[in-house]
Parts: C-alpha cells; structure tokens; sequence
C-alpha cells in the first residue's frame, strides 16, 4: 500500500492534519495543498491514485479544481473524493456531475468509515471486465472494454459511478434494482452511504443522457429500471 498515493486538498489545518495522520498511518504516502491552484499543481506534479478534496477552497474552489482535473489526460482518471461542509442534496449533484467518484459531508465524523470508503474507491478503480464486454438497448451502448458509453452513437462522458451504474441497469431491462443493489454495484461492495446517494447519482446520470433520460425508470418504494 506504500506506494499508493493520495493528495489532501484542504485549506483548515486542524483537519488537513488529522487526515495526513490518519492516512500516513494506514500505510499511504501522502501529500498536501492549501488551496485550490496548488491543488491542481500537486495533481499534475505527483499524479496521485486519489485526491481528498475540500470545496470551499483559496483562489480556486474544489469544483473548478475538479473540472481542471477531469480536463487534463494526466489527470482525468484520478479518483476524487470530495470533502465539504455542504452537504445538500443539489451540492453533490453538482459534486458528481463534475467528476467526483464519491461525496463526504463535514465534519467527518468516523475516520475509520472514511478510511474504508477510500479503501473501496481503490479497489474500483478499473471496471470488472466480464465475458459481454459490450451491450446495447434502445439505442444506448455500453463498452466496458472501452469505458464507452453512446447513445445513437454519440458519446457520453460519464464518472466511474455512473458508468457502473448504467451498465448494471441496461444489462437487465425491466428488471427494477434496489437501492442497495446499486450502491454495491456502482460504488462498490465495501461502500458506506446511504441509499439516497444512488438517487443523486442517477439525477446526474439522466441529465447527461438528455433527452432518453426517461429510459431509467423510477420504481416507487423500490428503485430503478432501465426500459425494457
């Protein structure tokens, strides 16, 4: 695990401090940054596995932190794990419309919970690659050897989560998945979050798939389907 990498982002020493101890502690090698232009600096520098990043950040906030990540090739598959004291329900939506591949709500209140959801983005870091590596329905194709998604054969730039997300849906039409179904499909297994996290990431999802957004189902007092 030594040779993992993660990166704090965090202008609030007190907390930037706890987290470099508790992730040196847990055998990473860490680095750290003040602020947002820094932050993008440190990335582009270290090429971290993982990045913890506040939001409320100096010179350039988290999201435009992210967005620069996410547009740079260095940089674009690094996992981010946003850190933030705001913690409504349309701040992740645009957490993860971004690119964030998961959302903390300050103040943190078990290290240990956040120690395992760090541990669990890691482990996902590629998708599982099965015997159909590819699949299509109602004019949407999901790749998994390619991590391509189109619709009518345009492409669609999805996060890791929306990604697995969509693919465990459109492999099983009309089938209506739980929430906690898809918590451990697309986020993973080991994942602490509850359920409602789905419900923000099919929110950013159905908006990316614009107009055949309707194709994912709600299934009341259930969770989702995709449209047979």
């Amino acid at each position: 695990m030594s040779n993992t990498k993660i990166l704090i982002v965090e202008d609030y020493g007190p907390l930037a401090e706890t987290l470099d101890y508790q992730l040196k502690r847990a055998g990473y090698e860490v680095y750290r940054a003040g602020d947002g232009k820094e932050g993008v600096d440190q990335a582009k520098l270290y090429l971290p596995d993982l990045i913890v990043l506040d939001i409320d950040l100096p010179i350039l906030n988290g999201v435009e932190v992210c967005k620069h990540l996410r547009a740079d090739p260095k940089t674009r598959e690094t996992l981010i794990l946003m850190l933030s004291a705001m913690g409504e329900e349309s701040d992740q939506v645009v957490g993860f419309a971004v690119g964030a591949d998961d959302y903390v709500v300050k103040p943190v209140e078990s290290y240990k919970v956040l120690l395992q959801r760090i541990k669990a983005l890691l482990r996902r870091r590629e998708p599982v690659l099965e015997d159909h590596d590819s699949v299509s329905h109602q004019n949407v194709t999901v790749d998994r050897r390619r991590f391509v998604v189109t619709i009518d054969e345009s492409p669609l730039k999805l996060t890791k989560s929306e990604f697995r997300l969509l693919d465990t849906l459109i492999r099983q039409p009309g089938r209506a998945f739980g929430r906690s179904e898809l918590v451990d499909a697309a986020l993973g297994e080991d994942t602490v979050v509850l359920d409602r996290t789905i419900d923000v990431h099919v929110r950013a999802l159905r908006k990316k798939m614009g107009t055949a957004a309707d194709l994912i189902e709600t299934v009341r007092g259930v969770g989702y389907r995709f449209k047979e």
